[in-house]
Parts: structure tokens; sequence; C-alpha cells
């Protein structure tokens, strides 16, 4: 079973065990390690670190929101990785939130597709080495040509997906796919979007990596893990995008009784509507045993690729993520 695994966690580590870390799921067999941001560390400085110190581990970003970098700048940093790790890096998008590009970046906020479509197109032109001349309707530019050695490997670059459109997107025009906070039961439904995303391009899937997060905790003590990621999942509830998507993967009932909570006011009675049902269906919690057996049942509804992402019960030392990262592959 090809996995992948989340790194941006342990970026809090000290810089020497971070990279120790990196070199430890290189050698334990991880195929990716995983590398996004939200407001903690630079994202394709954390994928530069993992790349020039790991051998045979795939860097992928998961991911980099198209809104706050240009297109020009993505396909500069795809280019570099692609030439300081030939073959190991593909550049991870997604469509981000209002909060961080209106409010954190001071941008103008568009959650558009063709945003994304625009996006991809550039960054494989500038990594290609072509000369970029653009008019489109959410990018211009005029003359811009690499003058970096183009790498030998051809870019490949993975979309964050949800809902349908994005996920026909994904399998219109990427190279790979992102799925995040999706149980086993749902990843056929997703699978079908990113066919008929193909076949509108006249491809298939074959050598599309399709890739899902999936919260992981190797553990002695479930319930307080059970906790945290009761917390975690209330957390997305409570935003419009992933309450739609979780009330299509068979969690109604739990959104709408979280959103009651939240909205008045009753934080915890919230986290405490996350149901025994949808943690199970959303995370992994458990021994080695169960964790191993459970991320395989994954792997059998189609994924190319889970991706484990380690997270600890509130007040745990990062020995708990460095347990998690053991148990697997």
């Amino acid at each position: 079973m090809r996995l992948g695994i989340v790194l941006a966690g342990f970026g809090s580590m000290p810089p020497a065990d971070f990279i120790a870390a990196a070199r430890e799921a290189d050698a334990r067999g991880y195929h990716t390690a995983w590398l996004g941001e939200t407001s903690g560390h630079d994202a394709i400085v954390l994928s530069t670190v993992v790349a020039t110190h790991t051998e045979r581990l795939v860097v992928a970003n998961g991911v980099l929101p198209v809104q706050t970098r240009t297109p020009v700048v993505l396909g500069m940093a795809t280019a570099s990785l692609n030439h300081f790790a030939p073959g190991r890096f593909a550049l991870g998008l997604g469509l981000s939130s209002r909060a961080i590009v209106e409010q954190w970046n001071g941008l103008a906020y568009t959650p558009a597709l063709g945003q994304i479509r625009e996006a991809v197109e550039i960054v494989r032109k500038v990594a290609a080495g072509e000369r970029v001349n653009v008019e489109g309707k959410f990018y211009r530019m005029k003359n811009f040509r690499l003058t970096a050695p183009l790498p030998k490997a051809p870019v490949r670059v993975y979309l964050a997906a949800l809902g349908p459109e994005m996920l026909e997107l994904a399998g219109e025009i990427a190279d790979g796919v992102l799925l995040n906070w999706i149980p086993p039961e749902a990843v056929p439904a997703s699978l079908a979007h990113l066919e008929t995303g193909a076949r509108r391009a006249g491809r298939t899937l074959e050598n599309f990596e399709i890739a899902s997060f999936i919260r992981t905790c190797v553990t002695d003590d479930a319930a307080a893990a059970r906790e945290t990621l009761a917390r975690d999942i209330t957390g997305y509830a409570t935003v419009d995008v992933y309450a739609s998507f979780f009330r299509t993967a068979g969690y109604a009932d739990e959104v709408g009784a979280v959103g009651a909570a939240w909205s008045a006011g009753d934080r915890a009675g919230a986290v405490k509507r996350v149901s025994p049902r949808m943690l199970d269906g959303l995370g992994v919690v458990g021994d080695e045993a169960f964790c191993r057996a459970r991320i395989a049942e994954f792997a059998q509804t189609g994924l190319t690729q889970p991706v484990i992402v380690p997270f600890a019960p509130a007040g745990a030392d990062r020995a708990s993520l460095l347990r998690t990262l053991r148990a697997f592959p």
C-alpha cells in the first residue's frame, strides 16, 4: 500500500528534529510527504528542506491557495524544486477562504474555479520554460520566461477538491487530487466526478494520483484522542463549504446539531454533537493494529494514496506524533 504522510505538524519541532522526522519517513518507505500552510511555516520553504534532506520521498504541497501567490511565483517554485529534487515534487493547489485571502493577506477574494484553471495553465507554462503571455479573466501577464535551468521531469499539479465541480475540474486538468475529511463510503462518489472530468478532456485516470488526508492517532488513550478529533471536526463543520460536504457524505444530522449549538454560543456543546459514527468515519484512532487495518480499508475504496495526518491528544508531547508516523507503512 502506497502511503503519504503529512509532515507540517512536525514543523513545530526544532529544525534538526523536523529533518530527522522527514528522513525517518523516507527510510520507512512513505511515498509522499505533504506540506501545506495556513499561518505557520511557509510550505515552499518546508518542501525545500524535506526535498533536499531525503532521497526517495516525493514532496507535495497539501495545499497552497492560488489567491496568495501569483502563478509565475508558483511556477518558479515548482521548477526550482523539480530541479533540485528531480521528479520528486508535486504542486498542490486549492481555493482558500475569505478570511485567509482578504483579512490575512489583504487581497481580493474570488472563490472561482476559473482562477484555478488559469493558474494551472500558467504554472505549467512557466515551469516548462515557455514564454508566457496571458490575457485571462483573472491573470494578465506579458513576456515572462524562466531563465533558470529547466526541470528534467514533467511538472505535476494536484488540486484539492471537495465538491463535484472541483472534482471534475481536477479530473479534467490536473495530475492528481487531494481529498479531505472524507469517509471511505463517500470515496466512490468522488471518483465518479473525477472520471466525468477526465472524459471531458478525452483522457482516463491512469497514473492519476487520488490522495486523501486521514486524521490518524495511534494511541493507548483513545478517549482523549477522539475528543481532540471531535474539536477538529467541529471547526470544519461550522464552515459552509465543509458543512455542505459533510451533509452529502451522510452526516446531515450531526452538521445540523453542531451548527445549532455553535450558533447558540455553546462551543463545548457543539463538540459533543459530533457523533461516534462521525468520528469513526472521518478519523482513525486506536492501537497500531486497528489503525493499520482501518487505513487499509480506505485504500480499498479506490484511493491510490491514503495520507496519514498524525495528530495527538491535547497536551501530548511530540512523541505521540512520532508513534503514529512509526506505525506505518
